[in-house]
């Protein structure tokens, strides 16, 4: 990392990371980093067997994948296995089942590893849960967005709506504190802001009045 320039986006499930994210990759014009899709890859590929495994059996299935970054801003993309993983990761199923994967110690040392590995390498913008505390502990640059969980809900069911996919309000609403609590809760790099972060709470912000607080902070590299 001492020649690259890391900026990371931590935050709760449905604060709008990954759209932020890659948005300030393309006013910078570095590379976004994608950690949660490396989260969905895993429990889209290993499957939920994976969950009752035991730990040699799961770092087997963790060994047959390998993840690579190509592209800046609008053009990155997160490669599992030198293919760019499609919507099927992106459903509220193969999402709650990554937060729990998450939750283990073999895949929390897997994932940190390939991010790590590819942060040697690229100067990048990354967004997960844990990329400012414990991924890139010594990032320059970092932010933690905060929303309340109805208004990530609402942002959710619109993000839905445009896919044709109709969802409950309420039902969404209780999935993102469900999945708050596990990310909060678990004993394994727990979703907190970073001591240095910048809090930003999203929650009465439209994405381009976030992004240009971030860029605000970021001016140096602008």
């Amino acid at each position: 990392m001492a020649n690259t320039t890391i900026i990371t986006l931590d935050g709760p499930a449905g604060v709008g990371k990954s759209s932020l994210a890659r948005e300030l990759a393309e006013q910078l014009q570095l590379p976004f980093l994608d950690t949660g899709a490396m989260f969905r890859c895993i429990a889209l590929h290993i499957g939920p067997q994976g969950l009752e495994a035991g730990e040699a059996e799961l770092k087997k299935g963790l060994a047959g994948l390998e993840f690579s970054l190509q592209g800046v801003g609008d053009g990155s993309a997160l490669l599992c296995n030198g293919k760019e993983p499609g919507n099927e990761i992106r459903t509220e199923q193969i999402a709650a089942l990554a937060s729990k994967f998450a939750a283990l110690p073999a895949v929390r040392e897997f994932t940190k590893t390939s991010q790590q590995s590819i942060g040697e390498k690229f100067s990048l913008v990354a967004e997960g849960r844990d990329t400012g505390t414990v991924i890139f502990p010594k990032a320059k640059h970092k932010f933690f967005l905060d929303a309340d969980p109805r208004v990530r809900a609402l942002r959710r069911q619109k993000q839905l709506a445009e896919q044709g996919k109709n969802e409950d309000l309420d039902q969404l609403e209780q999935q993102i504190r469900q999945r708050d609590q596990q990310d909060r809760n678990r004993p394994i790099a727990p979703l907190k802001a970073a001591d240095d972060a910048i809090i930003v709470d999203t929650s009465l912000l439209n994405m381009r009045e976030v992004l240009q607080q971030l860029l605000q902070h970021l001016k140096e590299l602008v």
